[in-house]
């Protein structure tokens, strides 16, 4: 296949995945991080040189990824806060990504191609490693069809498979269609650096025209050293991966994977240090951004669950989730928003001792015919080492998978089965007795899987209709086990009036998980709506207990003792809010309203002028009007 010919069923494909997409643009933002990221981040709303040091210095929402949020903040300064637009965004970048896909694939098949194949010539070694599918022994135009079939097979699965919804319809998840972006582009700068490497080996070899036994050994390492600028553009796009969402950290691994094959510029202990060595920037890189993360991180909370679970249990949590992904991908039927952690985890229940089984069983294998199949080594070990940041043997938040978390591993089990639909349609052209209806049959099969795998996207897409239908759909498909969804569908409740209702899920979330201070500050607000004023004092008491720096539960129980008249407790909650957080202005100005109160226009005076420093409208109207006395 020539190379040009690439672009065009790389085009088709994202076309394809691009119009499937519209439908989330009618979507609207979910209150599951797109609040933090986009509607309710002050941040992003002007882009200027405090933006730009927030985005690079701030750990916000527990995360560092600047340009991500650089990203937020352009499509805020275009589109405002409508959705439809950010939904946009996301989409072309998801189709951008399925067209480098395709390109990588046609790369890769290419790079195991050697010299005589691209003159016509098949060689006898083609026969050994070729696409590891008889590719040595097709014609020149069944090569074509065989690297196209693979490339358009492997890019539909990634631009349409059900398994990637999330990534694409939800807004805050720009962050793994960026860093997608850019993590493919620097491996295939990586490609051209090697291809560059590869012929000024050839080159060399041309103009040597000595036989000696070094020299011949020489020549069958290629060397290590090409020009510098694809290597130097493939270190730049890592760069922005990294800035985009740090799960890139894999990147210098997955270059290491490339150059044992399918490049093999690895085969050897000396070739592999200096392919190692040539690595050391990428390395460098990802141990920066993997300390920022854990920062980031630890800084937002998010790495509690870390501190309860044993080691062995997240190990074999992970094992079961490498499991779990590849069925998702086989058989996307049972694909929900949030799988939540498992409590009871343990080697001898079934579910995790067939995972380990499982695991060490494929990689033994892949191991035991590495020599002959190389392929299936690399492609497991790519699988498993880009997962390897979200298996959770480092936990970050409380759920044990998400499918977004496949967006980028997910190549690794789609190139194999574009390799395997390649390989079955060469066979079909092998048979001669019954091979029309067979055909017929496969290709119908083909279509069946296409149109299902279509169906099934599209439904997911409306799972993310909105926070209601996210929620809701999470509740039904785990009733009675994900705390977080009766939570976040009780503030959906809340906001839309139905205070029954939201104080129902809110008993659910706290049943599931009691020692949750968010959820009993929740229902504190719903009990106070409701007039039930010692059934809200004791959530706020209960919430201040769990995290005793929550500035909210403080001021939301000083507003209820001023209410009652106890302002006595008002003052004293007022006052350890202002100790914990002394630049937010509503715990001024309800202290103020207690000093008035009390008869202590002075103090009322400096609490109102320091409220109306700090924003609060409310408060410098009341200085106002006590000045005008």
């Amino acid at each position: 296949m020539r190379r040009i010919s690439a672009y065009y069923p790389a085009t088709v494909v994202s076309f394809l995945s691009f119009a499937i997409y519209l439908l989330s643009l009618g979507n609207e933002f979910v209150r599951w991080d797109d609040s933090d990221y986009v509607t309710g981040n002050p941040h992003i709303r002007s882009f200027d040189p405090a933006f730009l040091k927030w985005a690079f210095l701030d750990f916000y929402a527990a995360n560092w990824h600047p340009l991500t949020w650089i990203s937020h903040a352009l499509d805020y300064a275009v589109w405002g806060l409508n959705p439809l637009g950010h939904h946009l965004t996301n989409n072309m970048l998801h189709a951008v990504n399925t067209f480098l896909v395709v390109l990588l694939v046609v790369r890769l098949i290419e790079a195991t191609k050697p010299a005589s194949w691209q003159a016509g010539k098949p060689t006898s070694s083609q026969a050994d490693e070729s696409a590891s599918l008889q590719a040595g022994k097709l014609t020149s135009s069944h090569k074509s069809r065989f690297t196209l079939i693979v490339a358009g097979v492997t890019g539909l699965l990634f631009g349409i498979h059900p398994v990637h919804v999330e990534s694409v319809a939800w807004v805050a998840e720009r962050k793994d269609l960026l860093c997608a972006v850019f993590y493919l582009l620097s491996i295939l700068s990586y490609l051209k650096y090697a291809a560059d490497a590869s012929q000024r080996a050839r080159g060399t070899g041309q103009r040597d025209n000595t036989q000696s036994a070094k020299g011949k050994e020489q020549s069958a390492v290629p060397p290590m050293r090409s020009a510098p600028g694809p290597m130097l553009s493939a270190l730049c796009f890592f760069i922005l991966a990294l800035l985009s969402k740090p799960m890139a950290v894999s990147l210098p691994l997955v270059l290491l994977i490339l150059d044992w094959y399918p490049l093999e510029r690895v085969n050897s202990l000396k070739t592999f240090r200096v392919a190692f060595i040539e690595k050391i920037p990428f390395m460098v890189l990802s141990v920066i951004s993997s300390v920022l993360t854990v920062i980031a991180q630890r800084t937002g909370g998010a790495m509690e669950l870390m501190e309860v679970v044993p080691l062995p249990a997240r190990m074999l949590v992970a094992a079961k989730a490498l499991v779990a992904y590849l069925e998702n991908m086989v058989m996307p039927l049972k694909l929900i928003p949030y799988y939540p952690y498992p409590k009871d985890v343990s080697l001898f229940n079934i579910e995790y001792m067939s995972a380990v089984i499982l695991v060490i069983g494929f990689t033994s294998v892949c191991l035991v015919v590495a020599k002959k199949r190389k392929l299936w080594l690399a492609l497991w070990a790519y699988y498993v080492l880009t997962l390897i940041p979200v298996l959770g043997i480092v936990q970050v938040g409380g759920q044990s998978m998400a499918d977004r978390y496949t967006y980028l591993p997910g190549i690794g089990p789609f190139l194999f089965a574009g390799l395997a639909a390649a390989w079955i349609s060469m066979r079909l052209d092998t048979l001669k007795r019954w091979g029309r209806g067979v055909k017929i049959m496969t290709a119908t099969g083909a279509a069946l899987v296409l149109l299902s795998m279509t169906y099934l996207t599209v439904k997911q897409i409306g799972v993310w209709k909105n926070p209601f239908t996210l929620w809701d759909y999470v509740i039904q498909r785990n009733p009675g086990s994900v705390a977080v969804a009766y939570q976040n569908r009780g503030q959906l409740f809340e906001a839309m009036g139905r205070l029954d209702d939201a104080l129902e899920d809110y008993n659910r979330a706290i049943a599931l998980k009691p020692a949750d201070y968010l959820y009993h500050y929740n229902r504190g607000i719903v009990y106070a709506k409701l007039g039930r004023l010692d059934n809200a004092l004791e959530d706020y008491g209960r919430a201040i207990a769990l995290k005793p720096a929550y500035y909210d539960a403080y001021v939301n129980r000083g507003n209820i003792h001023l209410g009652l008249g106890l302002t006595d407790k008002a003052l004293e909650d007022y006052g350890k809010a202002i100790t914990l957080d002394s630049f937010r202005h509503e715990a001024y100005r309800n202290r103020g309203v207690v000093y008035m109160r009390v008869g202590d226009r002075r103090l009322a005076v400096a609490d109102f002028q320091k409220a109306c420093e700090l924003g609060n409208e409310g408060a410098c109207r009341a200085l106002e009007q006590v000045n005008a006395r």
